[in-house]
């Protein structure tokens, strides 16, 4: 008997859930990503401000399923869905034919129609992203260091980070410390210290999906650690030279794109509707509307739950429903009844600030400081996969706590000290 066939495309968070949890004898599973690593992206950013190696949140997805004969991997770009012959069109010419078709393809930044802004502000969600922007920081201290224009040299030690949702903050707030504190005694010619650090923001205030008094307490503690904040004006310029905040200039050769995402073609393969970022409008069985073999997960779905809001676009949200698909589809197949719909279970928001700074909110929760950011890296260490991968990120962390130095700081590129915008 011919098995069922199920094709995953994208091995974040969703997808892998799904590959997990979906085991069935007449079933077999192909996950398909144009990337051959399962990437952590919650810790994404202290790859990017040289906390972490890429190697302690990122790992092989063959070697995640080794033990189980019925996956398969495949690494490709998909391109397309062919609806009427069930096929999946990859970007080399192949295809994968599927019974149940699995999207979880996430989501990219979106630049809200700027997208020549991309270059001189990347943004910030794959392994390319967190070294590109590693290395340009990295190069603005080396730059800066023999520049003799005082202006030119401001500019280099001028880092502006858009947007201040928890990549934001939490990018701002390392970056603060990799400048004050960090990499204060290795230069000769500059003063690390004078480096200005702007967190910008067009609404009102930083983390707006926390409570007001957690918001408040992070913008505080971020000034504390030397990080201007500016919120109520949004960006209108940006390029080579700098940044435009509503009308006023400023130069900075160092510009961090933490504002927003888009999802993925996903929409436009399945010919169904989307909202306003490109996420699929899925059916309560996570499921596209007239295609019951088609589910569409994580960021690239739009799931509207209570009072017409929807699910938000973090990793717990992915997990719960890989999980709750592979429920479904084995119900399928074994002949059952659906589980039902899917349901949400909001397990709370974190960010972390800076050392000892953190805020958490979980129902009528808030809690915020030293304890806050003890449950904030527990709560990362515990979702990381694997022993070593655990042991090898604590390591690091309380390397960075009780020295103050952060251990992943090469330039890898020849052209070490070319502009690279």
């Amino acid at each position: 008997m011919t098995k069922h066939r199920v094709v995953v495309v994208g091995g974040g968070f969703g997808g892998l859930q799904f590959a997990k949890d979906m085991k069935h004898p007449d079933a077999t599973i192909t996950i398909v990503d144009r990337r051959n690593h399962h990437l952590f992206q919650p810790l994404l950013y202290q790859v990017a401000t040289t906390v972490l190696a890429t190697s302690e949140i990122a790992w092989p997805i063959r070697s995640l399923f080794r033990g189980r004969p019925d996956i398969s991997t495949i690494l490709g770009e998909v391109i397309d869905v062919d609806l009427e012959k069930n096929l999946v069109l990859l970007k080399d010419g192949n295809t994968l034919p599927f019974d149940t078709l699995i999207l979880a393809t996430g989501a990219r930044h979106a630049y809200f129609g700027r997208d020549d802004w991309e270059p001189h502000a990347p943004g910030l969600k794959a392994l390319e992203d967190a070294t590109t922007i590693r290395r340009r920081l990295l190069l603005a201290f080396e730059r800066a260091e023999v520049e003799k224009d005082p202006e030119t040299r401001q500019a280099l030690l001028t880092f502006s980070i858009i947007g201040a949702g928890p990549t934001g903050v939490e990018l701002a707030g390392i970056i603060a410390q990799l400048a004050h504190k960090t990499l204060v005694k290795e230069f000769r010619n500059i003063d690390t210290r004078t480096a200005r650090i702007l967190l910008i923001e067009a609404g009102s205030r930083v983390l707006p999906v926390f409570p007001t008094q957690l918001s408040e307490y992070a913008a505080k503690a971020l000034t504390r650690m030397g990080v201007e904040v500016r919120t109520g004006d949004p960006v209108t310029a940006c390029d080579e030279r700098g940044v435009t905040i509503a009308e006023n200039f400023v130069p900075s050769r160092t510009v961090i794109w933490a504002a927003g995402v888009q999802a993925s073609k996903a929409a436009a393969w399945l010919n169904a509707p989307s909202d306003r970022a490109g996420r699929v409008q899925v059916q309560s069985d996570l499921t596209v509307l007239g295609k019951p073999n088609i589910f569409v997960i994580g960021d690239t779905a739009s799931v509207t739950i209570e009072e017409g809001k929807t699910v938000p676009g973090i990793a717990p949200a992915a997990k719960q429903q890989g999980k709750y698909v592979a429920k479904v589809v084995m119900a399928r197949l074994a002949g059952r009844s659906s589980p039902g719909p899917f349901r949400y279970r909001h397990l709370g928001n974190l960010a972390t600030i800076g050392p000892s700074a953190a805020v958490i909110h979980f129902g009528r929760l808030q809690m915020k400081g030293w304890l806050a950011w003890w449950i904030w890296g527990l709560a990362h260490i515990y979702f990381l996969i694997g022993t070593r991968s655990r042991v090898a990120v604590a390591l690091s962390w309380l390397w960075v706590f009780l020295s103050g130095h952060h251990s992943a700081r090469l330039i890898t590129q020849k052209e070490t000290l070319k502009d690279e915008v």
